[in-house]
């Protein structure tokens, strides 16, 4: 079993960076591919990036590709996503979130274990 805690987020101004972390409990960090996501009011929570069990290969959706970076240390059992560039349709409260099956994915349902998110808000 894994647990998730997130923290980083802030309310900051467009075109600002913020780098959000996520820690994890247990010694099987480094078997889980790690997600993050998030969730605007009134809308469904979106996959944002995700990234390999050895931290080699990351994944993003098209609308965050060249602003957002994925990255983990499995020796410290974390996982960040560095945002730059913000924009105001990134406010949203961002989760990550541990895959323990064979391969990246950006279903949600098939992450098994979720930290309780941290608000990014960005003014215009």
């Amino acid at each position: 079993q894994v647990q998730l805690v997130e923290s980083g987020g802030g309310l900051v101004q467009a075109g600002a960076s913020l780098r959000l972390s996520c820690a994890a409990s247990g010694r099987t960090f480094s078997s889980y591919i790690m997600g993050w996501f998030r969730q605007s009011p009134g809308k469904a929570r979106e996959f944002v990036a995700a990234i390999s069990r050895s931290g080699s290969v990351p994944y993003y959706v098209d609308s965050v590709k060249g602003r957002f970076t994925i990255s983990r240390d499995n020796a410290k059992n974390t996982v960040w996503l560095q945002m730059n560039g913000l924009k105001p349709e990134d406010t949203a409260v961002y989760y990550c979130a541990a895959h323990s099956g064979p391969t990246m994915t950006q279903l949600i349902w098939h992450y098994d274990y979720w930290g309780q998110g941290t608000q990014v808000t960005v003014s215009s």
